[in-house]
């Protein structure tokens, strides 16, 4: 192989490894945890008025996590309804908690206009794939990332996701 072809290809393989890996180490979510995103969903759709309660599904946390690994801001288009939250500390240990994500997301709450069904004043879109009232599973996995100011990632994958055009989430 001619240098130049050589250098190149070692310089795609960096780029690729550069992009697909962050160090980041999984977090897991205890059975506690998983039940506490359960509920903190729940009672932010019960406050609307959605009937039909969100349930723990597994396959969608895994999804999440293929997500949530990569340390990105950025939301991956896919079939799932898809939510992220990170955040940093400089306390020794930290890792962001159900709570830290759900109060970010349902925050947005008051930028959501029932009436004419959209946001007014900031983002609102977390919060309303929050209360879609026809998703039914959630699923979430959580990450401690080494990028600047993502100290810990977490993700949650919505099924059947939310946020259509045009629709209202209740």
């Amino acid at each position: 192989m001619e240098k130049g072809a050589a250098f190149a290809a070692v310089m795609m393989a960096m780029a690729v490894l550069a992009t697909t890996t962050t160090g980041a180490l999984q977090v897991q979510f205890s059975e506690a945890e998983k039940a506490q995103f359960v509920q903190l969903h729940n009672d932010a759709r019960a406050a609307v008025g959605v009937r039909t309660a969100v349930a723990w599904n597994e396959a969608l946390a895994a999804k999440a996590l293929e997500h949530a690994r990569y340390c990105r801001k950025e939301h991956i288009p896919g079939p799932y309804g898809e939510n992220l939250w990170w955040g940093w500390s400089s306390a020794a240990g930290w890792v962001g908690t159900p709570a830290d994500a759900m109060r970010y997301w349902v925050g947005e709450k008051q930028y959501y206009n029932h009436g004419s069904n959209t946001c007014v004043g900031g983002e609102c879109g977390h919060y309303t794939q929050v209360v879609w009232s026809r998703t039914s599973y959630v699923g979430c996995a959580r990450v401690a990332c080494n990028t600047g100011d993502i100290g810990t990632m977490i993700a949650c994958n919505y099924y059947p996701r939310g946020n259509m055009r045009g629709e209202s989430p209740y």
